[in-house]
């Protein structure tokens, strides 16, 4: 009964936005400062998964209020990827699907993301870089929907990294588990995507909470696998979090609204109880990866259940 929770108040603002049926119904990026940071979120296309997977063990009639799905029971989701400029370096927070996969892959999960040679390349050129000029790639986790982009199938069928001067962060609990092979979760971790660039040098595995550089550290969000891994930026006194996987979209914000993919459903809800509790009492911006509308927004602070107030 208590996937009820948060039912209401903390959703209204969804009943008025316009979902995206394709990538190209979104803009390539949306900017604003965070104090002496300037961040760009990235949309890298969109997928279409199965809203029941996507909302676990929530009813459907009440996460269709939020995100309706289409006749195949499938909802559309973004690929928001968040390009950070500090002083320090040029960071990329996850990356997309990639160009490496093919129709079968495309038809099964609704990628749509094509580019030069994605949708994400082509936003990050919009926002005024060449993926040569990204410093750090930070991976939230290794699944192909947010790290296949680390790397890139050239003309010729050779995969190379798609940033070829970044140093990529993980957690190295995540880079472990991603080799499991366990038949759960396999399905989600294709070695394409990362073992070119172990085999490369320039993985920087991480333990727990990490300063990446000044005003960027990743911190340990586990439960939707058991290493997740949020980014937390800092900077003019205020502060942000790229939530990734831990609060996929707005429609997520009620505790117990947790997907069917998470391997531990209930190290998630803690994950999110402590972190989402410090969000609304400190003002946090809290950046979305897949909610297909909504990039960004606050908690409201009177609301002791997770309230969105989106922002521009």
């Amino acid at each position: 009964m208590g996937v009820g929770e948060g039912e209401g108040s903390a959703m209204k603002e969804r009943a008025v936005v316009q979902l995206p049926q394709a990538a190209a119904d979104l803009p390539l990026r949306r900017t604003r400062s965070l104090g002496r940071f300037r961040l760009h979120a990235l949309e890298a296309g969109l997928q279409w998964l199965d809203g029941g997977a996507m909302f676990g063990v929530v009813p459907k009639p009440l996460w269709e209020r939020r995100i309706p799905a289409d006749e195949r029971n499938r909802i559309p989701l973004a690929l928001r990827c968040l390009l950070i400029e500090t002083p320090d370096a040029l960071v990329l927070v996850d990356n997309g699907i990639g160009n490496k996969e093919d129709a079968k892959f495309h038809q099964i999960y609704g990628v749509d993301n094509a580019g030069s040679p994605t949708r994400l390349e082509d936003a990050l050129r919009d926002a005024g870089f060449a993926p040569e000029d990204v410093d750090i790639v930070v991976d939230t986790h290794l699944h192909f929907d947010h790290a296949g982009g680390n790397t890139y199938r050239d003309v010729d069928g050779v995969v190379r990294l798609s940033f070829p001067r970044a140093r990529y962060v993980v957690q190295a609990g995540e880079w472990e588990w991603a080799h499991s092979r366990n038949e759960r979760v396999r399905a989600s971790y294709l070695p394409d995507n990362f073992d070119p660039v172990h085999a490369a040098g320039r993985f920087e595995l991480v333990s727990g909470e990490h300063e990446v550089i000044p005003g960027v550290r990743v911190v340990p969000t586990p439960g939707h696998t058991p290493h997740h891994q949020s980014v937390v930026l800092s900077s003019g006194g205020e502060t942000a979090c790229f939530l990734a996987d831990l609060v996929p979209t707005a429609a997520h914000l009620p505790l117990p609204w947790i997907m069917g993919y998470d391997v531990e459903p209930l190290v998630t809800l803690e994950s999110k109880r402590w972190l989402l509790t410090r969000a609304r009492e400190e003002g946090w911006l809290l950046i979305f990866e897949h909610d297909p509308a909504v990039a960004w927004g606050k908690l409201d602070p009177a609301e002791e259940r997770p309230t969105l107030i989106p922002e521009p």
